[in-house]
């Protein structure tokens, strides 16, 4: 099935500061928040999702968005991004001094209702507005469909369905797009061929891959991913995260398992890992309790070679 022919690099896309804290209990603070942006900034993340702007009162770890957009220090070569729903937070995002938006539905027509209340069409059908006031604004915009591999109401996605709003995101002029599994049912295979026939019928998108830990296949759907030939990826420090309309759908996977195991193969990120470990270290004290981490827990295979060499030395 797989040809295990590796890619050189990845773009890698840090969204703890929203994904991964739109569940959570613990509300960080403004300042907080900015620390964790330009940190992983200053680690060499070349994007970050910085926040969403979306109704406060749905998701309230986000309602300070706009104040963490125009405060944070801007590095150059950094993409910073936010997630919205509708034209009024394409609105927020470009007012904060944002230049880049991603609108998000589900493949899940369930899923849809949960989230936002309205059906696939409709929600694709509102884009248009928030696509043309983006671009009236100068601002880009790239889109996201989540629940791709399987629905918690509905099972698996049928494929024919990513390709029918792929079509239509397209028609939109929308060519950046993330396959999301955001309640960690997809398997490696299926990320290996249904990544393959998107790559096949929509060769001009740039394709992201966003994988949560639910049920611990999340890396070795990266490495499906890789296989398929996609090199964009996103994950949350520390493993934070959540989708607070998907029952049981636990954190995305941990950055640092991710960056990790890409440079335990040879793949180049970019991104300094002992900066990103730190900055996992500080977030997990920050929300209060134990996180979905591997590397967090057991530290880098690196350390551990240096730790036996060192007890091997002559005293």
């Amino acid at each position: 099935m797989m040809s295990m022919n590796w890619p050189a690099n990845i773009i890698f896309c840090e969204v703890g500061p929203r994904d991964g804290l739109q569940n959570e209990a613990a509300m960080l603070s403004l300042e907080q928040k900015i620390e964790l942006i330009e940190g992983v900034a200053e680690a060499g993340v070349p994007i970050v999702e910085v926040g969403s702007f979306v109704n406060p009162k749905a998701v309230p770890q986000m309602a300070d968005t706009d104040l963490v957009a125009k405060r944070i220090r801007r590095m150059p070569g950094v993409e910073y991004r936010c997630l919205v729903a509708n034209k009024k937070g394409v609105e927020r995002a470009v007012g904060a001094g944002i230049s880049k938006v991603k609108l998000t539905l589900s493949a899940s027509e369930s899923h849809a209702k949960a989230n936002l209340n309205k059906s696939i069409s409709e929600l694709l059908d509102g884009f248009t507005e928030c696509v043309s006031y983006a671009r009236e604004k100068k601002a880009e915009v790239s889109g996201a469909i989540s629940t791709a591999f399987g629905c918690p109401f509905e099972g698996k996605i049928p494929v024919g369905r990513l390709v029918d709003i792929t079509s239509r995101f397209i028609s939109l002029g929308i060519t950046e797009l993330s396959l999301s599994d955001t309640t960690g049912m997809a398997n490696p295979r299926q990320v290996y061929d249904t990544v393959s026939l998107m790559q096949d019928k929509f060769p001009d998108v740039r394709w992201f891959l966003h994988f949560h830990n639910t049920r611990g296949m999340a890396l070795a759907n990266i490495t499906a991913g890789l296989n398929a030939g996609v090199i964009r990826y996103d994950a949350s420090l520390a493993g934070l995260g959540g989708c607070p309309y998907a029952p049981g759908a636990s954190g995305n996977v941990a950055s640092e398992d991710v960056l990790h195991m890409l440079g335990e193969m040879g793949i180049s990120t970019g991104v300094d890992l002992d900066m990103m470990i730190a900055l996992a270290k500080r977030l997990r004290q920050w929300v209060g309790h134990p996180t979905d981490s591997f590397v967090l827990k057991a530290g880098k295979v690196s350390d551990l070679v240096a730790m036996t060499a060192a007890k091997k030395q002559p005293r």
